[in-house]
This record gives C-alpha cells, structure tokens and sequence, in this order.
C-alpha cells in the first residue's frame, strides 16, 4: 500500500513539474527577408532599354513590371506552419522600385523552417474591395495601379512593354492578370523547397533569395504569343493560361542564416 502512494505521489509531483516548464515556455522571434530577384535568362531585368526574344521569335522590351505576393507561410519539416499575419500580408513588387523586392517579414516563431509558400495575388476571401483583412493593403495596391479602374477586384500582374516581329514596327503590348471579382479566379498558391534550412531566432535576420523567371509569362507551362494576343486585361481564355505559367517563375535559390 505505502509504495502505491509513493508512486501515486511521484507521478503528482512529475506531472507538476511538467506543467510548470510547460507554463514557464517563452517563445522567441525573429524576423527574414524575401528578396525576389526578376531575371531572364539568370540575368536582371533593365526596364525599357533591353530587349528579349520570347519561345514566338517575337522581340520585346519592358516598361512596366508589378506584381502582388501575398499570405506568406514558412513550414518546417515536420508540416508544422507559421502563417504570417494576413493584415501584414500583401505586397507589391515593383521591378522599378528597389526597395518593394525586399519583404521583410517580423515576429516569426523561432526554429527551423524547410519550405515557404505564398500566393500569387489576392486570394477570394479578399473580395470585394472592401473585404476584411487587407483594408490597408487597398491604398498600395491603387497607388501602383493594381486595381482595377472599374473595382472589379485587384491586377496581380502588370506586364507592359512594347514588341517587334521579323524588325517590324514596334507595338504595345499590356498583360494585366487578376480574378474578375468572383466569376473568374486567377489566384495561385506557390510552393517552394528552400536550398537550405532556414534558421529563425531572436537577433538574426536571415534572407531568403528568390528567382523570378519572368520570360514565363509568356513561355512556361503554356506558350503564349503577342502576335496572336497583345492585349490581355479582363480575358476568360487569356488570363488564366497566363496566371498558370506565373506558377512556373519561382525558385529559391539561397538561405543566407
């Protein structure tokens, strides 16, 4: 009977102390960068002055490049995720604004994180304009052109240029891809290996080097000719095969810890 009670007293005082380390936890932060480098060819982009040749033999330069990445998640190798703030969540990368290609993200738990995915645009929850969440994501995304002049919803990609077939004439070509409110859903999730181990803790800042192949938007899971189509806005047939090669641009190419 006595050794009943000590055990009995034993596990009271381990369950106790368990629960005390447990209450006693402090988590820790830290915080990454996600530098989205545009490339073609493993080359950066010169907007307006270069000119690139597309899968078509169609010759075409850049004037205008932006898009909006959003709902940031970094997952470790166990499958457990930490999903940023959907109100801290959206951004516009702009090729002709240095500073907008570098997301710093804050206040992360700490460990070690193997993936990271993100959308390409704004998701349907998002919709209409007023929707809850990203309110003040809505100045930024006008301020840049991103919205649609009708408030149908939100431009993911703004791709303008101008293009030559054969040392032809020049002419504009304008790709805008977004979803038309909620009848037409262009939103994409992106998934992405990271190199190496990304190491979150308290007085680092780790960033995160990702490729941008932007010739895939005309040549990717699809090829897509300006000859045959230069004009791409609210586009049932267009849009979508354009939002399918936007999935194929992303890669992770470095982990600096």
């Amino acid at each position: 009977m006595k050794n009943i009670i000590y055990i009995l007293i034993a596990t009271l005082v381990i369950v106790s102390s368990c629960k005390n380390d447990d209450e006693g936890t402090i988590k820790t932060f830290g915080n990454v960068a996600l530098d989205f480098k545009n490339t073609i060819n493993n080359n950066g982009i010169e907007l307006t002055t270069d000119s690139y040749t597309n899968a078509s033999n169609e010759v075409y330069t850049i004037s205008e490049l932006k898009y909006i990445i959003s709902n940031v998640v970094l997952i470790k190798a166990n499958g457990e995720e930490f999903t940023y703030p959907a109100d801290r969540s959206y951004f516009v990368i702009n090729e002709a604004a240095i500073e907008s290609k570098k997301v710093s993200l804050a206040d992360i738990d700490a460990g070690e994180y193997t993936k990271i995915r993100f959308g390409f645009g704004v998701d349907q929850s998002k919709y209409p304009l007023d929707g809850s969440g990203i309110a003040n994501f809505i100045p930024t995304a006008e301020e840049n052109g991103m919205l649609w002049s009708w408030s149908a919803g939100y431009k993911f990609l703004k791709f303008e240029g101008t293009y030559t077939v054969n040392g032809g004439t020049n002419t504009d070509y304008t790709v805008h891809v977004g979803s038309h409110g909620t009848t037409l859903d262009n939103y994409k999730e992106i998934t992405l290996e990271l190199p190496n181990t990304l190491t979150i803790k308290e007085s680092k800042s780790p960033e995160v080097a990702i490729n941008v192949d932007i010739a895939k938007i005309f040549d990717g899971t699809n090829t897509h000719s300006l000859e045959e189509k230069n004009s791409i806005q609210v586009d049932p047939v267009f849009a979508p095969k354009i939002a399918e090669n936007i999935t194929t641009m992303f890669s992770a190419t470095s982990v600096s810890n």
